[in-house]
């Protein structure tokens, strides 16, 4: 199971479920989603709370989110480089979502920050699905919790395949 954590702005789309004390059984945790609009141009950016690893998607069928889930961080850690038995592992344990409210101010921040960051993206005005991944890719070079001490700094591109091998590699 999962838990996939829309902000106050996409719960109308994503109402979520009475809180309880359900835990993700997944490598990367809980995925926090909020819809942002970049030169007109509305997304969701999806980040997973334990790598901070960033997805992007066109904001259509918000509603059918939960069911795409597993395929979108498929799509992306394939683009990432894990391996596929990992990936796999990783997916059925996303088989179940669940909708949760926010609960970690920092991964919002996080997912602040890197909205801040996209008009700065060098394809920004040309935003569409194929530049999305390149963007993705960007953003996840980003070192994270920088003011933190130098092992605390998180880099999402590097955190979110050493996570995989530490909980699907056996």
């Amino acid at each position: 199971m999962v838990i996939l954590r829309p902000t106050r702005k996409l719960q109308t789309l994503l109402p979520v479920a009475k809180v309880g004390q359900a835990v993700s059984g997944t490598a990367l945790g809980d995925w926090y989603v909020n819809r942002v609009v970049v030169k007109r141009r509305p997304l969701l950016m999806l980040v997973s709370s334990a790598s901070l690893l960033p997805i992007l998607v066109p904001a259509r069928n918000v509603r059918e989110l939960p069911a795409r889930l597993g395929g979108i961080v498929e799509a992306r850690l394939a683009r990432l480089g894990v391996p596929a038995g990992m990936i796999e592992a990783e997916k059925d344990a996303m088989a179940t979502v669940m909708i949760e409210p926010t609960l970690d101010r920092s991964v919002v921040g996080i997912m602040v920050e890197f909205a801040r960051a996209l008009p700065y993206h060098p394809a920004v005005g040309q935003f569409d699905e194929a530049t999305l991944s390149s963007v993705e890719d960007w953003l996840a070079e980003t070192p994270c919790h920088a003011a933190r001490a130098d092992g605390d700094v998180v880099f999402p591109d590097r955190k979110a395949p050493e996570l995989l091998r530490q909980k699907w590699a056996g």
